[in-house]
């Protein structure tokens, strides 16, 4: 930022088909210093980002032309957006396909404006998902000094909080999968408990939800062993968590 330029403001679009839900959302966030856009669906959604991009998109799950699912599915190969998804209450089964379909974080209705705030923040923190050349970025330290860490068959680049597969293709993750390989980055070798990973990955206290610790793992698997059904860089220790080994499915 430029000596005596104004700070930029996260940008959110607030995506519910109910308007009073959007508006009171909207107005809230807007006196707490974000800069809010809404949309009443998919089709105005896709408007609003082909106008601008955003940071993080607040998206209902129901919705009657096209469900937050399927939004969330096309998102993610064409924005760079995070996403919470707004769930019904106490419904896990929205919870696990959202986090399935590359959500970062998930919210319950009735929410508190409060904790929509944090949480939103908290991802904004988190995600840097903007993509950057392979020797660029501050060079974020590791304990090795590497911005590049091998991880499985893959590098983290830790500047661009992506993958680089073997073949230079770039991927991205998501804001919550970076932070959970972070934790397996800076663990290595030590069996972790899915309580222990939600209080190191997620900052999250008291959510009986830790299954989502098994549905981040599967999907971290399929970017980056050789062979997801017989992982070897983050294995199974039944009956107690996960364990990551590095050197595995490297050539």
């Amino acid at each position: 930022m430029s000596p005596g330029s104004e700070p930029t403001l996260p940008r959110v679009i607030v995506v519910d088909d109910e308007q009073d839900l959007r508006d009171m959302v909207a107005d809230y966030l807007t006196r707490n210093g974000f800069a809010v856009r809404t949309a009443g669906g998919s089709a105005a959604l896709d408007r609003a980002l082909a106008t601008e991009e955003a940071d993080l998109i607040l998206l209902d799950v129901n919705m009657p032309d096209e469900d937050g699912f399927s939004i969330a599915r096309r998102l993610a190969g064409t924005s760079n957006a995070a996403i919470i998804m707004l769930t019904a209450a106490d419904d896990v089964v929205d919870r696990i396909v959202g986090l399935e379909v590359g959500a970062d974080d998930y919210l319950s209705k009735p929410f508190d404006l409060r904790e929509l705030k944090a949480r939103a923040r908290a991802v904004l923190r988190r995600s840097r998902r903007a993509v950057q050349p392979v020797n660029g970025g501050s060079g974020q330290a590791t304990p090795n000094g590497m911005s590049h860490v091998p991880f499985g068959k893959a590098l983290i680049d830790l500047d661009a909080r992506c993958l680089v597969q073997p073949d230079g293709t770039r991927e991205t993750l998501t804001a919550m999968e970076f932070d959970l390989i972070d934790v397996f980055l800076q663990n290595p070798h030590r069996i972790l408990t899915r309580n222990r990973l939600l209080d190191l990955a997620h900052r999250r206290d008291n959510d009986p939800f830790d299954r989502s610790i098994d549905v981040r793992v599967t999907r971290i698997r399929k970017k980056i062993e050789a062979d997801p059904s017989k992982p070897q860089t983050i294995k199974t220790v039944r009956g107690a968590g996960y364990i990551f080994t590095p050197g595995k499915d490297r050539a």
